[in-house]
């Protein structure tokens, strides 16, 4: 197959699916969504004029980046998308699923115009600076390296409409159950370990594995004592050896794990505290809503569903690396909330309807041969299909593929009168 065919019949997948996360939006704004959703594919980029520049408009480019300004900031526009993504991803959650959430943050230290610069922690830098806080949720299997992109948000903590971190949590909790129900585990790192993310969560009856602070308070035994206590107390007879990858240097860990019954101050539901020994001084303690038992099987079953967790990490420095997220320069707040639903759509394409549809493989194999890479591929294959994407359709240009959706007109409906 000609590389401009399958340019063109990419063109046209983008197209359809673009047209399916615009469902309910009006003309102007699905062609809007198109248009974003092919120019962050062939520009790698979420800067608009990147994107303006790949939509070859024969006007000035001025003009075109006016118009995409202006049509990201509708109100709105970011939940209508963050729900269709969801809609689709319904089917690729099942009970198993891990359902990993992690909060992030873009920085933008020089930034002085963009709408509602708030602090946050810089990670490289390990200190604070200006900028925004993120979400993620992807979806994944301890037993698989495919991931399916559930939500992404961002926020300010001086926005008029912020109310808490938790708040916003707990707000995309409930935008993934109102999908997939009862169905997966939620996993989050320390930063979940809170009381206020806790009840809400047990309330709704959700499944988790959360890491917790030695701190945590813990009933076990009929005794409240700080989780860190338990822990040690606990017999680890379980073993297994790991490698792992850490600063580009292979690092040989042995594991011991052990777990104890135990529940939450002032809650009745019976929990488990899973500890594992080898990851540092002290040991890791993950809080759970699974059943656990003293099997080998099950056990390591849940270490490695929260060692899986980490692979978001991977995730997030993929979506700021390959689309140059930190990079933003919409001064809306608005529109810098809708970008992120925007760019959620951008990763389901790539990781579940390019990757995933048995159909599309043939063209991603032509995306993954479009890249030419000095050092061959590397493990996390999302790198290589946002690169070869931008390669193709860089080499063979065209303009993007709407699909519309028009609303159906309301039918009319005729009452029938009883017979007397």
């Amino acid at each position: 197959m000609k590389p401009t065919k399958v340019a063109r019949r990419l063109r046209t997948r983008i197209g359809r699916f673009s047209g399916d996360v615009s469902k309910g939006l009006g003309v102007v704004a699905q062609r809007f969504v198109s248009e974003m959703i092919y120019g962050m594919q062939a520009s790698q980029s979420v800067m608009l004029t990147e994107i303006g520049r790949t939509l070859e408009e024969p006007i000035a480019l001025r003009k075109t980046h006016e118009r995409l300004s202006r049509n990201l900031q509708q109100r709105g526009l970011g939940d209508i998308l963050q729900d269709n993504v969801l809609a689709l991803a319904e089917p690729q959650v099942n009970e198993d699923t891990l359902l990993i959430l992690d909060p992030s943050n873009i920085t933008k230290k020089y930034a002085r115009k963009m709408q509602f610069l708030a602090r946050v922690r810089d990670g490289s830098a390990h200190d604070f600076a200006s900028g925004y806080w993120t979400l993620h949720i992807i979806g994944t299997q301890v037993n698989s390296n495919r991931m399916v992109p559930l939500y992404q948000q961002l926020w300010s903590s001086k926005a008029p409409d912020f109310v808490s971190e938790n708040d916003e949590i707990m707000r995309a909790v409930d935008a993934v159950r109102a999908h997939v129900g009862g169905r997966g585990v939620w996993v989050i790192d320390r930063g979940g370990d809170r009381i206020n993310l806790f009840d809400p969560l047990l309330d709704r009856g959700a499944r988790f594995l959360v890491c917790l602070r030695g701190d945590r308070h813990l009933v076990y035994s009929s005794l409240t004592l700080p989780a860190l206590q338990v822990a040690r107390g606990c017999r680890c007879t379980q073993r297994r050896v790991i490698t792992r990858i850490r600063n580009e240097r292979e690092e040989v860990l042995e594991l011991s794990y052990g777990f104890r019954k135990v529940r939450l101050p002032e809650r009745t539901e019976p929990l488990y505290l899973l500890v594992i020994h080898g990851f540092g001084e002290e040991p890791l303690m993950l809080l759970t809503t699974e059943l656990l038992r003293a099997s080998q099987r099950c056990l390591w079953y849940w270490v490695r569903a929260y060692i899986k967790r980490w692979s978001i990490e991977e995730t997030i420095r993929y979506v700021k690396t390959c689309y140059d997220l930190e990079n933003v320069r919409v001064l809306n707040y608005v529109g810098l909330q809708n970008l992120m639903p925007l760019l959620l759509a951008v990763l389901f394409f790539a990781a579940c309807v390019l990757d995933h549809d048995t159909r599309l493989r043939v063209i991603a194999g032509y995306v993954e041969r479009a890249v030419k890479r000095l050092f061959g591929i590397p493990d996390f294959k999302y790198y290589v299909l946002a690169d070869g994407l931008r390669a193709l359709l860089a080499r063979n240009p065209g303009p993007p593929v709407t699909r519309i959706h028009k609303k159906q007109p309301k039918q009319l409906r005729l009452e029938l009168a009883h017979p007397m």
